[in-house]
Parts: structure tokens; C-alpha cells; sequence
């Protein structure tokens, strides 16, 4: 039996707790600091969590209650006293007191001093903000939202940003944010973590910006290509019309791959290859424009 092919895996079935952890990934992880009605804090990670809205900001997270035994986490039951949180964003350098937090200590236990954390004072919220967090948002909660019931269901726990905290040098002169420098983790399945470093940012302009010819109007001669891949193709046909050759006079082409092509030029299908096995080189390097050039050449 061929090795792509697709095992199926149903809701009940015990694997899929594991699965969808590592399919369903990097997700970021939202440190929350929360407060009970007596004023002990909590601190606890959680890594099924994002924003969804931006007027409000609305970010949100969930609480899963434990499979053992359906108990729910401190930071759930210090919400229904206290409808305040603080999502401190998780970077690399504190990535193992983060971990740390998560410790099931007993109730009344400040993770704060546990994990080696130091508590600043919110502006707008009870709970404290972590100070060795690169972004603090300050959040009211909107809504909870029950996704079921017994061990290991979830609750949604929807929160308004009310105020955020951006550490300054994160920040250029324009409050544009310096990417590289945020290095901040994500959690995957099991134990696995990963780093966004320098290394592994690149950009990918937004079809939103121009109207993208799509796959479908891609000359045959490229579009049915055996050695560009889907995601090639879609590289190339995010572009608003397939550009004129004089319009990529510019673009330049080392000299080696042009020497190749020329003694290739009475070898059309070698050639072809060759063009497209170089036009894909350009696209990993994220070279639109050299691609082009070198698909377009007669």
C-alpha cells in the first residue's frame, strides 16, 4: 500500500487527543495571571489560545477541564470570582519558567514566586502582569462559553483587551514591531516546542493587496508542470497580470544559469525542465520576479 494515503480517526477514538495537538500547530501560549475574591494570584499557561476581533480587541483561550477527573483549573475557578485576566505573551527567555507555571501546585500557591516571576501592577485590572513578558494585554471577561461536558472538555473563555503593555525596544520609531526580536515560542504536540527565529521568518505578500490571476489563467506550459509544486503555482499566479518580458529587463539572472540555458536551446524539453527546475530554486528564495524571468524566456 502506497504510504500517502490518509488514516481516519474519530472524536472518541484515544489517539486523536494527541493527534490533533501536533496537527493543530504552533499555536502561542497565553500566560494568564488571575486573582480570586481573596487576592491570591494564579498563574497558569495555555496554549489553545489567539485573537479573534480587532474592534474590540478580543482575545481568547481555553480552560480544559482535567481528564482524570473532570476538575476544573485554578484559573477557571478564580474567573468566576474575579472576571479579570492578564494574557502575558511567551517569548524564549522565559520559556522554561513558563513551563514551570504549569505545575499543578494546590490552590493558594503563587506561581509567581514558584516559577521565579516578577509581578507588576496592572493599570486597569486586578491580576498582575508578568514583568519578564516581552507584551502584557490587561483583559476584562466578555463571555464564557461551555464546549461540553465530563473530563477534558473545554470552556472558552472570551476576553476584551483593555489595554496593552509592548516592551519598548520590540519597537521601532514608527511602534512597528521588529519581528526577529520578539523570538517567541509556540507549542506543539506532545513535549515539542518551537522558536520563531530570524532564520525562519519570511514574507509572503498578502493576496488581499492585488487581485491574484489565480492557478486557473497560468499559461499550460507552466500550470501543467511536473516539477512545480501547488504551492509554486501559487506563488505565480499571485500576481495581478503574467508580466510582459521587457518588464523584467531589469531582473537579473547569474550568468551561469543563462550559459546553461543557451546550450540547452536546441533541447526544448531539457531545457523546459531546466527552466522550471531554476524557476522553483527562485521561488524558495521567495525571487518572484526571477522566476518569471526565467519561465517567460524564449
Amino acid at each position: 500500500m502506497s504510504k500517502d494515503y490518509f488514516k481516519e480517526f474519530n472524536p472518541s477514538d484515544r489517539e486523536i487527543d494527541d493527534l490533533i495537538k501536533y496537527a493543530i500547530a504552533p499555536r502561542p501560549i497565553a500566560l494568564v495571571s488571575s486573582m480570586n475574591a481573596d487576592g491570591e494570584v494564579n498563574l497558569s499557561p495555555f496554549s489553545y489560545f489567539n485573537i479573534f476581533s480587532h474592534n474590540p480587541p478580543v482575545c481568547v483561550f481555553s480552560t480544559v477541564r482535567r481528564m482524570r477527573d473532570g476538575s476544573t483549573k485554578h484559573t477557571f475557578e478564580n474567573i468566576q470570582e474575579v472576571d479579570e485576566v492578564v494574557i502575558n505573551i511567551v517569548n524564549y527567555d522565559m520559556l522554561h519558567q513558563q513551563s514551570l507555571s504549569s505545575t499543578e501546585y494546590p490552590k493558594g500557591v503563587d506561581e509567581f514566586i514558584k516559577a521565579g516571576f516578577t509581578p507588576l501592577k496592572s493599570l486597569l485590572v486586578k491580576p498582575p502582569r508578568v514583568n519578564e513578558s516581552p507584551v502584557q494585554l490587561e483583559c476584562k471577561v466578555i463571555q464564557q462559553v461551555d464546549l461540553g461536558n465530563g473530563p477534558g472538555h473545554g470552556t472558552l473563555i472570551v476576553c476584551e483587551v483593555l489595554k496593552m503593555h509592548f516592551k519598548a525596544s520590540l519597537l521601532n520609531e514608527e511602534n512597528k514591531v521588529l519581528q526577529k526580536d520578539l523570538d517567541l515560542v509556540a507549542r506543539l504536540g506532545a513535549d515539542w516546542y518551537c522558536r520563531v527565529q530570524e532564520e525562519n521568518l519570511f514574507l509572503v505578500p498578502k493576496p488581499l493587496r492585488n487581485l491574484g490571476i489565480g492557478i486557473d489563467l497560468l499559461p499550460d506550459f507552466i500550470k501543467k508542470s511536473t516539477i512545480l509544486s501547488g504551492n509554486d503555482l501559487a506563488q505565480l499566479a499571485n500576481v495581478e497580470k503574467i508580466p510582459d518580458f521587457r518588464e523584467l529587463e531589469t531582473v537579473i539572472i547569474e550568468q551561469d544559469t543563462l550559459n546553461q540555458l543557451l546550450n540547452l536551446q536546441s533541447k526544448e524539453p531539457e531545457r523546459m525542465r531546466f527552466k522550471h527546475e531554476i524557476a522553483k530554486d527562485y521561488l524558495s528564495k521567495n525571487k518572484l520576479n526571477e522566476a518569471w524571468k526565467i519561465l517567460l524566456m524564449k
